[in-house]
């Protein structure tokens, strides 16, 4: 049961087989062409796209944070919510056990 299994060994040789023998005359090569330059337009940034980006992040942080901020308000309404309670019932089962 715990015993590791092990594949079955692969039926391919283990050496590889020699090349055969070919007349050794270097062939001519061709230097290789070269790429044209893309024809993609080179982004600028212009100050209305700039302000535009800065306003659009600052609206996401913004968003973000907002966000964040609420709930780690529900989480600590919440956490308040169950110590009154807490505290309730603490002080009901005190006064059964007095009287």
């Amino acid at each position: 049961m715990f015993t590791p299994k092990y594949p079955p060994p692969d039926a391919a040789p283990t050496t590889p087989a020699p090349a055969p023998a070919a007349d050794r005359t270097p062939a001519a090569t061709t230097p290789a062409p070269i790429a044209p330059a893309p024809n993609r337009p080179i982004v600028q940034l212009t100050p209305g796209t700039a302000l535009a980006l800065v306003g659009g992040g600052t609206a996401v942080v913004l968003v973000v944070g907002a966000v964040l901020v609420s709930m780690l308000l529900a989480v600590a309404i919440t956490a308040t919510s169950v110590a009154v309670c807490a505290v309730v019932l603490r002080s009901l089962l005190n006064q059964e056990r007095k009287h």
